[in-house]
C-alpha cells in the first residue's frame, strides 16, 4: 500500500527540484510558440521554408517537418486571424452535445473501420511456455440497412514461436529464453494483417462514389515506427516492413488510413522550429527534450480546429522506409476541450488527392460519438481488451487442453496467489 505521509515528506524534499523544471520548462515553450506564431511573418510561401531547410539527403541534418501544399493555403489568411500560429479553423461551434451529434450524422453511410490488439505474455512460473494474442476489429457502414462487425482474430503461440529471436548458444543458460519482445511483434503484426484485410475486403465493396464516401480505417498509434529504432535485428526489420505494408495497402487500394495518436510527444514541428531558427542571424531556440509538438497549439485551438498538414522528415527510422520515406504526413486536431490537440497520422496520397478534409470531418463525427475518442477505436479496444480474469480463465483452458494430450502443466501457487492479490 502507498504511505502517504511518507510521500508527502518525500515529495517536499524534492519541491525546489520540480519549480525549477516548471520555470525552465515554461521559459522554453513560449520561445517556441512565439517562434511558430510569427511564422507569417517571416516567410511568404512553403517555398521560401523549403529553401532554409536542409535538403532531404543522406548526411545532411533533419528537417523534422516540412510544409505541404496546406501551409501556403493557411499562410493566405494567417495575417487576418486573431491567432496567427500555422491553423484551420473548424468554423463550427456547438451548443450542446446534441447538436454537436446533429452535425456527427455526416457521417452516415461512411464505413469506419478500427483495429486494436491485446495479448497475454510467457508466464515464466509455468511449466510449458505459452502466449496468446488477440486483435479486435469493429466495421461499422453508418447506414440502418447494413449491420456493423465486431469480431476477433486470435492466434496460440507456442513456445518455438516466441524463443527469443537473437538467442544463441552463447547466452546466459539460467536466463528466460522466451521473448516478450516476440509476443509484442506478433500482436502489432496481426494488427496489420487484420487492418490491410480489412481494407482489401472494402475495396472490393467499394462502389464509385464521392470522396466524401470513401471508408476511412483507423490505426491506434503512429504510422512512424520509431520505437523499434533501438530494437536488435530482425525485430527493426519486421515492425519496418509491417508499417510499410499498411501505408502501401492504403495507397494502392485509395482508402484513407488515419494512424491516430492520442497523446503525443513526436518532436518534428520543435525540429522544424529549430532548423530555421539556426539559420537567424542571432538564433534564440535552445535544444530541448521537454517539448513536444502537441504543446506548441495547447490552449490555443477552439474544439475541431486542425493544424496545416506537414510531412515528417525526420532522420530516424524513416531512412529504412524506402519508397515511403518522404510520404508520411501528420496535423493535430483539438479533440477535447483542456488537453493538448491528438496528432493524425495518414498516407501522403490522401493530401495529394484533396480528400483529407472529409476524412478529418468523419475523425471529428466519431469522435463526438465517443465523447472525446473515436468510437470505432474505443470499440475494437473493447473487443479486443483481456482482462486478469481472462488470463486465468486461458490457463485453466490451457491446462485441460494439455491433460487430455497426456501432458502435466503446472505452475507456481506464488504466481497464483499474487494475480488474486492484484
Amino acid at each position: 500500500m502507498l504511505h502517504k505521509g511518507k510521500l508527502l515528506a518525500a515529495l517536499n524534499t524534492k519541491r525546489g527540484q520540480f519549480s525549477l523544471y516548471d520555470g525552465s520548462f515554461g521559459e522554453q515553450l513560449a520561445m517556441y510558440q512565439y517562434a511558430l506564431e510569427t511564422l507569417y511573418q517571416r516567410y511568404s510561401s512553403s517555398a521560401e521554408v523549403e529553401h532554409i531547410l536542409p535538403p532531404d539527403e543522406a548526411g545532411m541534418p533533419p528537417a523534422g517537418a516540412r510544409p505541404s501544399i496546406e501551409f501556403d493555403r493557411w499562410l493566405v489568411n494567417a495575417e487576418q486571424s486573431d491567432y496567427h500560429a500555422p491553423h484551420i479553423p473548424f468554423g463550427r461551434d456547438f451548443a450542446n452535445h446534441e447538436q454537436a451529434r446533429q452535425w456527427a450524422e455526416c457521417i452516415e453511410g461512411v464505413t469506419t473501420v478500427a483495429v486494436d490488439g491485446s495479448q497475454l505474455l510467457p508466464w515464466r512460473d509455468a511449466s510449458i511456455p505459452v502466449a496468446l494474442v488477440q486483435v479486435g476489429f469493429f466495421v461499422n457502414p453508418h447506414s440502418a440497412g447494413r449491420p456493423y462487425v465486431k469480431d476477433v482474430h486470435m492466434e496460440v503461440l507456442s513456445p518455438d514461436e516466441i524463443m527469443e529471436a537473437s538467442r544463441s548458444e552463447a547466452s546466459d543458460p539460467d536466463s528466460y529464453p522466451y521473448s516478450e519482445m516476440q509476443v509484442t511483434m506478433r500482436r502489432y503484426m496481426l494488427e496489420i494483417e487484420t487492418l490491410c484485410q480489412q481494407m482489401e475486403r472494402l475495396a472490393n465493396d467499394r462502389r464509385d462514389e464521392d470522396p466524401v464516401y470513401s471508408p476511412v480505417v483507423f490505426f491506434d498509434g503512429s504510422l512512424v515506427v520509431s520505437f523499434a529504432l533501438t530494437m536488435p535485428s530482425p525485430y527493426r526489420e519486421r515492425y519496418i516492413a509491417s508499417a510499410i505494408s499498411l501505408l502501401k495497402t492504403s495507397e494502392e487500394l485509395r482508402i484513407p488510413l488515419i494512424g491516430y495518436i492520442d497523446t503525443s510527444y513526436a518532436r518534428d514541428m520543435i525540429g522544424m522550429l529549430r532548423r530555421l531558427d539556426s539559420a537567424q542571424a542571432h538564433p534564440v531556440l535552445r535544444d530541448t527534450k521537454k517539448i513536444h509538438d502537441a504543446l506548441l497549439w495547447q490552449g490555443h485551438l477552439h474544439w475541431g480546429d486542425r493544424t496545416p498538414a506537414m510531412l515528417c522528415a525526420r532522420d530516424d527510422i524513416l531512412q529504412s522506409y524506402g519508397a515511403y520515406r518522404n510520404k508520411i504526413a501528420f496535423c493535430y486536431l483539438q479533440t477535447t476541450a483542456n488537453r493538448p490537440p491528438t496528432r493524425l497520422e495518414f498516407p501522403r496520397w490522401m493530401l495529394d488527392d484533396g480528400i483529407l478534409d472529409p476524412v478529418i470531418d468523419v475523425i471529428r463525427a466519431e469522435v463526438i460519438a465517443g465523447n472525446g475518442y473515436p468510437y470505432a477505436i474505443e470499440t475494437a479496444d473493447a473487443v479486443s481488451v483481456i482482462t486478469m480474469q481472462d488470463r486465468s480463465e486461458f490457463y485453466n483452458h490451457f491446462q485441460g487442453f494439455m491433460e487430455r494430450q497426456g501432458v502435466k502443466f503446472t505452475f507456481s501457487t506464488k504466481s497464483t496467489s499474487k494475480s488474486r492479490r492484484r
